[in-house]
């Protein structure tokens, strides 16, 4: 897509998670909080879509775009580290991430990333 632009996340672990954005809006607030401009709702939620892209090679697993917010604080039952997600995978949905939302508290944004073709 296009108008798609991609953009990072780390969590304590040094893990990142690299998630698209298609929406002006959504794509300007990820931007603002690289800037610094925004400094309330910082971290990354996201419905969970079980499979792998090509901008996010490293978990099989990424965020439905449609789905992406930003946030400063949320529910306990949707916080997890990207790590314990991929081990736990088909577990999401249920009792683990309920309708497959996931929020990682300690999720900080930190680049713009342009995917290689």
């Amino acid at each position: 897509m296009a108008d798609a632009k991609y953009f990072s996340f780390m969590q304590r672990e040094n893990q990142e998670f690299v998630f698209e954005l298609t929406d002006p809006a959504k794509i300007q607030q990820a931007q603002e909080i690289l800037t610094g401009k925004e400094q309330a709702k910082v971290h990354v939620m996201g419905k969970i879509v079980k499979s792998r892209k090509p901008y996010n090679p490293n978990w099989d697993y990424h965020l439905d775009p449609a789905s992406i917010t930003f946030f400063q604080m949320a529910i306990e039952v949707c916080d997890a580290n990207m790590g314990y997600v991929e081990d736990h995978l088909d577990e999401a949905g249920g009792a683990f991430l309920p309708g497959s939302f996931w929020c990682p508290w300690d999720s900080r944004l930190t680049r713009e990333v342009t995917p290689t073709a």
